[in-house]
Parts: structure tokens; sequence; C-alpha cells
């Protein structure tokens, strides 16, 4: 993420340079004012996906993990079942179900921040 700032901060101070030079002193001092408060916005939009990246990720990371053990958990409780270990495979499963979908409930959940990210408002049904 750090080259693309760099990246944008150098083609907007190259698009400083060029209207600088080809504009009356007067107007180039208004278009850089203006300039400025278009980066210093830029770097606050870039700031505010950078947080709502980093939640998403780690949420997504952690509903995945549970979700995965929970299920590989169900499954082996789901191989037990009519076997010496009945009980245990019955318990296996309805813990293995519950972690499951714990897990998944936040691999989904983890997707709000990444609407936030992008900046647009959501529609809502009310």
């Amino acid at each position: 993420m750090t080259k693309f700032m760099l990246i944008m901060f150098r083609i907007i101070g190259i698009c400083i340079l060029i209207l600088g030079s080809t504009v009356s002193h007067g107007q180039t001092v208004i278009q850089e004012d203006s300039l400025r408060q278009q980066i210093l916005q830029l770097q606050q939009d870039v700031d505010r996906i950078e947080l709502n990246l980093g939640q998403a990720q780690t949420k997504f990371q952690r509903g995945i993990a549970l979700a995965t053990i929970g299920y590989s958990v169900t499954i082996a409780g789901g191989l037990m079942l009519g076997r010496s270990n009945d009980k245990l495979g019955q318990g296996l499963l309805v813990a293995g179900g519950a972690t499951g979908i714990t897990g998944t409930f936040l691999l989904v959940d983890s997707f709000k921040y990444l609407g936030r990210a992008s900046g647009k408002p959501r529609n809502r049904r009310h």
C-alpha cells in the first residue's frame, strides 16, 4: 500500500508542477491550496480504508480458522457414529457444528468492514 501512496503523491506532485508552470501566480496559489486539500482528503480516505481492511482481515482469519476446526470436528464425530464410540461421536457432531457455525458467522461478519472500506453508504431495508 505504501508504494501505491508514493506513486499517488508523485503523480499529484507532477500535476502541481505542470499546473504551476502554465497558470498565472494568483491562480496557482488557489489551485495549490485546492490540491493540498485534495491530497489531505485522499490521505484520510487511505487511512480509513487501511484500518477497515486490517479489521476485516483479522476477523476473516479468525472465522476461517474457527470454521475449519469446527467442521473438522463435525466430520470426525460423524465418522464415529455407529461404532464403539457412538456417544462421543454424537457429542463431537454437536460441538463441531456449533463451532463451525460460529466460525462461519465471524467469517461473514468480517465483510461488513470491507463495505466500510469502500466509503459507499449501505442501503438498509427498514
